[in-house]
């Protein structure tokens, strides 16, 4: 199960993110922002706001939001 180590905002959507398979890279999260939960997330300020959660190893922001660790890993994949 991929867990997140490390993770960094980098510009607009895109956040850098490490794995604890030693996979990083950048991921853009700008056309996954769509559903009630993240709406606010949609002002780049909000976006900013994301935290690495220390139990569920994953990003999270204060309204409750979050995206699922095998989800950014398969993002991360994608793109590499």
């Amino acid at each position: 199960m991929p867990r997140i180590i490390k993770v960094k905002y980098v510009t607009d959507y895109i956040i850098w993110l490490k794995f604890n398979d030693g996979s990083e890279g950048e991921v853009n999260l700008k056309d996954e922002l769509w559903g009630t939960v993240f709406e606010e997330l949609k002002d780049v300020k909000q976006f900013q706001k994301m935290q690495l959660h220390p139990e569920l190893h994953t990003i999270v922001w204060e309204n409750g939001a979050d995206f699922s660790p095998e989800f950014l890993y398969e993002q991360l994949k994608v793109t590499a």
